[in-house]
């Protein structure tokens, strides 16, 4: 019997649930907060072309996942980043990392274009609603043994959603932990949930328009991606590097867990300023850029996962899933979503 789900949350693990619950025949509605599908495989645009300002790259390893790609023809291809580097302080190569041993794969013309093709079915149907923030899950007033969700969101405002079989968090672990503690649900869950640690990330996007290949090849460095030891950073990337991409010279820097949580709550401009001058100091890039931008994620990549695919408490029908069940990569987001769809069907 098709049923009715509520899937809270449009990163690839909620797409990817909603979407394998739709194919079986439920009814599917997914709630996203934001005003597009994709979740951290985000793209930000802007006058100089796109930042990957979240995921930078993915792998592929379960057979699944790489069968789910094939219908995405044309839009996921290889990127070699060059040879990933471990540098130091002064951005001096201390170690040079073995080619890697499976492929880097980038989605084009932006990382949020794959979340966004496969939500595209979902939203045909009317069975996405962007910019709708859940925040409150409550029994059905008319029907208790079924969930009503109550929203708010700058388009209809607070409306409450009704019917519902069940509800599925494809969110970020502490956001999960936050809706279940305000709506009193989900108690076999919350303990689950405590389980899981997520670190915050500072990044920094830049652009030199003065650069732009194939007149100038690059900037800086010879290297397009780096792994850095730096205090402030952890990685380095050259946007334009990537394939499908603008060619002016762009930069995504992301600053290493430990020093964006101890400046989680300082301002932007404090922020950018202390980035720009590490990717100063690594890159030997002393160009000022007419573009110096910051986004920060409060929950950007898991340092302590829960150890399984998904969590689902059959007695209340709430479940979660994400990334951060399995560990930080695109591939685990997806497998959680389809792992959390299976366990319902």
């Amino acid at each position: 019997m098709a049923r009715h789900i509520a899937v809270v949350g449009a990163g690839i693990a909620g797409i990817a649930c909603a979407r394998t619950l739709a194919q079986a025949g439920h009814h599917v509605t997914v709630f996203e907060k934001n005003s597009s599908a994709g979740g951290r495989m985000a793209t930000r645009q802007t006058e100089f072309g796109g930042f990957d300002h979240g995921t930078q790259y993915f792998t592929v390893r379960d057979a699944r996942f790489e069968k789910a790609l094939a219908t995405a023809s044309g839009l996921v291809r290889p990127w070699s980043a060059n040879t990933v580097r471990i540098l130091d302080e002064a951005g001096r190569v201390v170690a040079s990392a073995p080619p890697p041993g499976e492929a880097h794969w980038v989605a084009t013309p932006g990382m949020d274009a794959l979340v966004r093709q496969w939500a595209a079915p979902l939203e045909a149907t009317g069975s996405l609603t962007l910019q709708t923030e859940v925040i409150r899950i409550e029994p059905d007033t008319l029907h208790p043994q079924r969930w009503q969700l109550q929203t708010e969101g700058p388009g209809a405002g607070n409306r409450v959603y009704s019917g519902f079989d069940a509800v599925l968090l494809a969110v970020p672990s502490p956001r999960a932990q936050a809706l279940l503690l305000s709506s009193q649900q989900g108690k076999v869950l919350l303990a689950e949930l405590g389980r899981v640690s997520v670190a915050p990330c500072w990044t920094l996007m830049l652009a030199f328009p003065q650069a732009v290949q194939p007149t100038l090849s690059h900037l800086g460095p010879q290297w397009n991606a780096a792994r850095s030891t730096h205090h402030r950073i952890a990685w380095l990337a050259r946007e334009s590097s990537k394939p499908g991409r603008e060619p002016i010279e762009r930069w995504t820097v992301q600053a290493s867990p430990e020093w964006s949580q101890r400046h989680l709550e300082d301002d932007a401009e404090r922020v950018t300023a202390k980035l720009l001058k590490a990717f100063t100091e690594v890159t030997g890039i002393r160009a000022e850029p007419p573009y110096a931008v910051v986004h920060r994620w409060r929950h950007a990549q898991t340092s302590e996962p829960h150890g399984e695919t998904h969590l689902w408490d059959p007695k209340s029908r709430i479940g979660a899933c994400g990334d951060w069940c399995l560990g930080h990569r695109v591939e685990d987001g997806f497998v959680s979503g389809l792992e959390m769809a299976l366990a319902i069907l």
